[in-house]
């Protein structure tokens, strides 16, 4: 039966794919909501040195480090978790292989044009970690001290990435390296870190190009059965050329690699890129997906058992406990609504997606805002006709307060008792004005004397040929004697 994952936070972890001095590396699975998961791998240090204060700061050094470097050559950390006094480093997941098993499995020479491709790739992640910053943009000065086969991972896309941070040399490390203690592979480490020296990102060149030397060769260069051996040759030892054991390795490669390999840092290329651009000059790289192709031939059988892995732990005997994991992320993840009583307890429905994440508004009544809008539009239009239709008055008014408001006509039958002296000048005042109208002029005799005994208006008579509006009925004014040459109540248009 196959073993049930052990459950940390929201990642099941798995099957081990690794195993190291001071840490395992596990394939585990990222569980979220709404069926959302990932499969990456979780690196677990060992339970006997998480109570090391040293080891724990070196491990977390490992991870603040590798989240300051953003390359595709170097695999990225995701995540730490500390649980029950454990301590767990959550990287990506690379499908593929480390070299170090590629070269064990492939057992000869790896081709020179996928040898190179992979050189590549790997000076090219050292050179984004020699350069990272932190975050006020200032230089970390990251040495990894530990570049060797088992430390880059080549994936089956073809692309080669660099690993393992957790004894990298940088500024403001929370852990260093005692007086007298070597850290990294021995085989591996250049003259100046065997012998104690200051240690820079030629360090890593010289490394570097240990591991181009036995990829091109499909042999160890320096390793030894006695470390003391070993040291020796690192520091005394002649270097042969790669062509004189592979023979189709060009001599353009021959001096690169030798140039990587000198004693004397300061003889070697000033950085990591500078001799990636050198392969890539000498060399006719393989495209990726050859070289992806060529390690799912090489690593076939530990690829699948890998997938197999994967596929029960997301699906399979595992489903269950999986299932849990995201049901209980769910349920931590729903907001406190209302509508939150409603959510089916399945997390693989995408239509869950909006009754976990939004809550819908109550709906509003429009009601009042009509009525209001109604009341406002009568009031309104109630206005406006009182300003059409006014009343007799405000006609009264407003006629009389007109300049060119005409002279009463009274019927000829009434009464009039206006003194011949009173009639005259208001004869006189329709003849002398210019605006008047002839027909107006004609009729004065006969329309231009008033009654003066008070009574009602008199109604007004209606002139079609005239454009204006109608005249208002005047009122009876008291009969005032005008003498004759008074014109103060006369107007001018």
């Amino acid at each position: 039966m196959a073993e049930v994952p052990r459950t940390i936070g929201r990642y099941a972890l798995h099957t081990a794919l690794a195993r190291g001095g001071m840490a395992t590396v596990h394939l585990a699975r990222l569980l979220g909501p709404v069926g959302f998961s990932r499969t990456v791998a979780i690196k677990r240090l060992h339970a006997s040195f998480a109570q090391d204060p040293e080891f724990v700061s070196m491990f977390l050094d490992e991870a603040r480090l590798a989240a300051r470097i953003r390359h595709p050559n170097v695999v990225p950390v995701l995540d730490v978790v500390a649980l029950d006094g454990e301590l767990f480093l959550v990287m990506e997941y690379v499908q593929g292989e480390s070299l170090a098993r590629l070269l064990r499995g492939f057992s000869r020479p790896i081709p020179v044009p996928i040898a190179a491709r992979i050189a590549v790739d790997m000076l090219n992640g050292l050179h984004a970690a020699h350069e990272a910053k932190n975050e006020r943009s200032e230089p970390l000065d990251i040495v990894h001290r530990d570049v060797s086969p088992h430390n880059i991972l080549v994936g089956v896309d073809g692309i080669a990435r660099v690993t393992d941070f957790g004894i990298a040399k940088a500024a403001n490390r929370i852990q260093t390296t005692r007086e007298g203690q070597l850290k990294g592979k021995l085989a591996y480490m250049a003259p100046e870190q065997l012998l104690e020296q200051p240690v820079d990102r030629r360090t890593d060149v010289y490394a570097a190009s240990v591991v181009i030397w036995e990829a091109l060769t499909g042999k160890r260069l320096f390793a030894r059965d006695d470390p003391g051996a070993t040291i020796t040759r690192i520091l005394q030892g002649q270097i042969a050329p790669p062509s004189s054991v592979a023979a189709d390795v060009p001599a353009e490669v021959d001096e690169i690699v030798a140039r990587g390999l000198t004693r004397e840092s300061r003889d070697r290329f000033a950085n990591a890129q500078e001799m990636a651009l050198a392969i890539e000059h000498a060399v006719r790289l393989e495209p990726a997906a050859r070289v992806g192709q060529w390690v799912a031939q090489v690593a076939a059988t530990s690829l699948a058992e890998r997938a197999r892995a994967a596929a029960e732990l997301e699906t399979g005997s595992h489903g269950d406990a999986a299932g849990e994991i995201a049901r209980a992320v769910t349920r931590d993840a729903e907001p406190e609504t209302e509508d939150a009583s409603s959510v089916a307890s399945s997390s693989n429905s995408v239509a869950q997606v909006s009754s976990l994440t939004v809550a819908r508004p109550r709906q509003t009544s429009r009601t009042p805002l009509i009525v209001i809008a109604g009341v406002i539009g009568a009031a309104a239009l109630a206005l406006i006709v009182a300003t059409v239709w006014r009343t007799p008055a405000q006609a009264e008014d407003a006629t009389a307060s007109a300049p060119n408001a005409a002279p009463t006509a009274v019927p000829a039958s009434a009464p009039s008792s206006t003194s011949p002296a009173t009639a005259e000048p208001a004869a006189s005042t329709s003849a002398d004005s210019p605006s008047a109208p002839a027909s107006a002029a004609a009729s004065a005799p006969a329309s231009a004397s008033v009654s003066a005994a008070p009574g009602p208006p008199r109604p007004v008579v209606q002139r079609p040929a005239s454009p204006r509006p109608a005249p208002k009925p005047a009122a009876t004014p008291t009969p005032t004697e005008k003498k004759p040459g008074d014109f103060s109540s006369l107007t001018r248009e």
